[in-house]
């Protein structure tokens, strides 16, 4: 319903535009906005104390006129060199390398100095590893005093995380097991 009243509504809108358009237009002057009382009081004022004001608003300057005639304006277009701006400007200058940035291993940057009793990720990664592979040989004291750490901090972490096991199932052990079934199947059949 909504869609039809807009379409409606934009038609009659439309109706004879031109002719009323063309009739406000041949008007001989627009009718200016009505005034407040205020505002024609001042009006009043204004030309009892200065009649000279409404001669010289209609009367033409010559000085005025003569100015405007003699301002030309031209223009060229002019290609800019990127090189050139670049030039101009050299306390803002544009990167040349456009490339991206080579994304970080564990998705940030690692820090140059560590502070003691704190490890980077890479390192906790790879004691975690360490301690999973051997145990006995990287316990948590052991680790505690390679990095600097407190002990029960990297029990907390050994106890709390763990690297993923990556199991690959081995394809001839597939092939081997539907050989075999197959070979028990015609056994049974004699």
């Amino acid at each position: 319903m909504g869609k039809v009243m807009s379409v409606v509504g934009r038609q009659v809108q439309r109706f004879n535009v031109e002719n009323r358009a063309q009739k406000v237009i041949s008007q001989v002057k627009p009718k200016p906005a009505p005034k407040f009382e205020s505002n024609l009081r001042d009006l009043e004022r204004v030309l009892k104390d200065h009649p000279e004001i409404v001669e010289e608003q209609s009367r033409k300057n010559v000085l005025l006129d003569e100015n405007l005639r003699q301002v030309y304006v031209t223009s060229k277009d002019v290609m800019i060199d990127p090189k050139a701006a670049q030039k101009q400007d050299p306390d803002k200058p544009l990167p040349i390398n456009r490339t991206t940035v080579e994304e970080y291993e564990f998705g940030h940057l690692e820090p140059r100095t560590i502070s003691k009793g704190r490890c980077t990720l890479r390192q906790a990664v790879q004691f975690i590893a360490n301690h999973q592979t051997e145990p006995q040989q990287w316990t948590s004291a052991k680790i505690a005093e390679y990095y600097n750490m407190k002990e029960p901090l990297v029990k907390n972490i050994l106890d709390h995380f763990k690297s993923f096991e990556v199991h690959l199932p081995d394809k001839n052990l597939e092939r081997r097991r539907v050989l075999t079934r197959a070979a028990e199947g015609s056994k049974q059949i004699e």
